[in-house]
């Protein structure tokens, strides 16, 4: 894969650097925001690695400034900052996953795996899932509701498509942690539940009807009939 690094500081590029080379990755590398939003736009990259603090343009702002342009590249977020509503910043405004400093590269190794598969995996059939008035078509991945469309990002669109196909059963975090973000071991995260609530924002708010129910101490699940 050929990774963009967003970051200002030198030794934490050669750490990362030196590790992607020798997991057979080609690297880039920018050392300030306007600089990697630039090397962004290039339709070869196929993750970027983005500091928060960055001189020029800070890391939510460039994050927020990509997706507005319609760059789709899977981006992780690597941030001093671990407190929660630092990190739901980082996700709402486009990041698809984030690493607290400091961090083992093993897990920056695996995150990225967990990022790019779907660019991985082959085109579906052409198939529409339906729950209620809410309409998933798996060929184009455009859903409505109530015949409205609603705006997905790649990881909200992955998780809710995974949840329809799977209507009525209740899906532990793990498992959702496995099957959307491909990670095969508890990470101690939170990013299942931040994923499920930006859903339920998008899918169940202003409706009358909910289709995102909550099993406590279970996980979550999918269904047309009311929560009991």
């Amino acid at each position: 894969m050929k990774i963009l690094i967003i970051e200002d500081e030198a030794p934490v590029v050669s750490f990362i650097r030196r590790g992607l080379i020798e997991a057979g990755h080609d690297v880039i590398v920018a050392m300030d925001g306007n600089t990697g939003f630039q090397m962004a736009q290039s339709e070869e990259i196929n993750a970027v690695l983005l500091d928060v603090m960055l001189p020029g343009m800070n890391g939510i702002e460039l994050c927020r400034k990509m997706r507005e342009n319609k760059i789709t590249t899977p981006v992780i977020m690597l941030t001093a900052l671990g407190m929660t509503e630092n990190i739901v910043n980082g996700l709402n405004n486009g990041a698809d996953d984030y690493l607290v400093k400091p961090f083992k590269f093993a897990e920056l190794l695996a995150r990225l795996t967990a990022v790019t598969r779907r660019e991985k995996v082959p085109p579906v059939e052409n198939t529409v899932l339906k729950i209620e008035d809410i309409v998933l078509d798996t060929r184009s991945k455009i859903t409505t509701r109530n015949n409205i469309k609603v705006d997905l990002t790649a990881t909200e669109y992955k998780l809710l498509e995974f949840m329809m196909k799977h209507e009525g059963r209740v899906l532990s975090r793990a498992e959702l942690l496995e099957n959307v973000w491909d990670v095969h071991f508890d990470m101690n995260t939170n990013v299942v539940d931040v994923y499920i609530n930006y859903l339920r924002k998008k899918i169940d708010k202003n409706h009358g009807k909910k289709l995102i129910h909550t099993v406590v101490g279970m996980g979550y699940v999918m269904r047309s009939e009311d929560e009991s």
